[in-house]
């Protein structure tokens, strides 16, 4: 009986100690798998006249801190055809989504430079033109008056512009436009800049040519792309009634910022916020 009762201990001692080994393997959660996150759209921005690429230069920071890479574009500026064909080939260099975005004259080029791309999957206007086919820039800023480059609409040359005649190599004869120094703080600033900076912006401005905000835009991509748009309320280039108009017959998402013209170099974080919000709906 003694023999028999310690075999029974024995063995009931040892499930007891496997029972006890196997419990926390019963009751642990399942191994979870998670989805590596889909890499961050590239951001491309497009300049306006009268500018460069460093106009992006606080957004450009503030995109790469939150992960974005970022290009911008150097637009040449002869026309409004040969701009667009420019950054529709450099967008072809860019593998993956695109999250595209134009200031002022940018604007008309990034409608026409998307068409077609199926990488670009949203359109960021800022304080920027979005033609509809055939509409030139002089052709919406002239339907709703009160922008101080069309003092004069009826006049060939608008009253805050140089022009300045140019010969190329071939021969071929063209107009640059250049702001006016005068101008160039009422145009595309406000009082908060000092005279020091705006006297360097004045200096480094890069011309437009006539034939480029004049010529006729084609079939709009913000018609099958997804658009924001960020109106400044305070533009003297852009009329913010033209900008609202552009916006909503777009069908962008809008936001409105107390800012002059050139809002990227004003309000960076603001013109930031909205890229985001764009790269970030896919």
């Amino acid at each position: 009986m003694l023999r028999r009762t310690s075999v029974r201990v024995a063995v009931g001692g040892a499930s007891v100690a496997l029972v006890a080994a196997l419990a926390p393997l019963a009751t642990a959660e399942p191994a979870q798998h998670h989805t590596p996150a889909a890499p961050k759209p590239t951001v491309v921005l497009v300049h306006g006249a009268w500018s460069d690429s460093s106009s992006w230069n606080g957004v450009i920071k503030r995109l790469h801190a939150d992960g974005y890479p970022v290009n911008a574009a150097a637009l040449p500026l002869r026309g409004l055809s040969s701009d667009s064909a420019y950054v529709a080939d450099y967008l072809k260099s860019i593998p993956g989504p695109i999250v595209l975005v134009g200031h002022s004259y940018g604007g008309s080029v990034i409608t026409n430079a998307a068409r077609g791309n199926t990488n670009v999957k949203a359109l960021v206007y800022v304080a920027a033109f979005a033609p509809d086919k055939g509409e030139t820039s002089n052709d919406l800023v002239a339907k709703f008056p009160g922008s101080h480059i069309t003092d004069d609409p009826s006049a060939q040359v608008p009253t805050a512009l140089n022009a300045v005649p140019y010969t190329q190599a071939d021969g071929t004869k063209g107009i640059d436009l250049y702001i006016k120094p005068d101008h160039y703080r009422d145009m595309f600033l406000n009082k908060s800049v000092s005279n020091s900076e705006i006297a360097a912006l004045s200096a480094e401005q890069r011309p437009v040519t006539g034939q480029a905000i004049g010529e006729p835009s084609g079939e709009p991509a913000w018609k099958t792309i997804p658009s924001w748009y960020l109106v400044a309320k305070n533009d003297h280039a852009i009329p913010p009634a033209a900008e609202r108009f552009m916006a909503k017959r777009a069908n962008a998402h809008t936001v409105e910022v107390d800012a002059p013209h050139v809002v990227a170099l004003t309000n960076p974080g603001a013109v930031t916020g909205l890229v985001e919000r764009a790269a970030q709906s896919r």
